[in-house]
């Protein structure tokens, strides 16, 4: 007795790996970041673009810019969880071009903080709006806290930058997004929300519309992220990566 073998069906991708992706340009951007800076005068700017595609940096070119050229005395970026925190330690962007470097004073990184979120780190905030200092780091549950006790008042002409920014829900009962709402309507202050998935699990909107229509978008996607990767294999195997799927599984084909 035979069995008849059943082919299981696959998916075939390929992507041109030409390093474009990893590649900075004078300033030290690579394509992703470079397009970005381009619309770092908007107001609102989301930011759509994969992980690990460097939306951290692009966050602190346009930051910097904003400090030093756009009227904007402070920046806040606001991440999920502390572990975030470290995307946005100190960077030397001088060294690879750009005019000025990151820098974050230890005090103000309140994701190193121990502590509740809604105690002493939102006294650091306070602080941190009533000083001269230009960058703090916190979680997306100390600025909920600081802008309940603080009121939306208290972070007029401040960049407010959003990391993982499907977090936000256009729900009512999504305090962070109730808050950005605020904000928007008061239309004080500039905001950068970054994701590498603008939507949620729950089918809420991120957004309502009438806020949403307020952003300048810019996509990065997927598929030039991994068009611009070059792997070590690359100079052995020729010019193509595959992606292969076997059932639920991806593989992917350096030669």
């Amino acid at each position: 007795m035979t069995s008849e073998r059943k082919a299981v069906p696959s998916v075939l991708v390929s992507y041109a790996r030409n390093g474009g992706s990893t590649k900075a340009n004078a300033l030290g951007m690579r394509p992703m970041q470079e397009r970005v800076y381009q619309r770092r005068g908007e107001q609102y700017l989301l930011i759509k673009s994969p992980p690990a595609s460097g939306k951290s940096r692009a966050l602190m070119f346009i930051a910097l810019d904003k400090l030093a050229n756009q009227g904007i005395k402070q920046a806040i970026i606001v991440v999920p969880e502390r572990s975030i925190g470290a995307s946005f330690n100190d960077e030397p962007l001088s060294k690879f071009g750009f005019w000025a470097d990151w820098m974050v004073q230890p005090k103000w990184n309140l994701c190193n903080a121990p502590g509740p979120d809604n105690g002493g780190k939102v006294k650091s905030v306070r602080a941190f709006l009533a000083s001269d200092d230009k960058i703090l780091v916190c979680t997306h549950a100390t600025f909920r806290f600081a802008v309940d006790q603080l009121g939306v008042e208290a972070f007029d002409d401040r960049l407010i930058a959003v990391d993982e920014f499907h977090h936000v829900s256009a729900n009512p009962d999504n305090k962070l997004g109730a808050h950005l709402g605020h904000l928007i309507a008061r239309d004080k202050v500039h905001v950068v929300a970054m994701t590498g998935s603008y939507f949620r699990g729950d089918a809420e909107a991120v957004l309502a519309p009438h806020d949403e229509a307020k952003f300048d978008t810019v996509t990065y996607t997927y598929y030039e992220q991994l068009n611009g990767y070059m792997p070590r294999a690359s100079i052995a195997c020729g010019r193509w990566m595959t992606v292969v799927r076997f059932s639920n599984r991806w593989t992917v084909r350096t030669c």
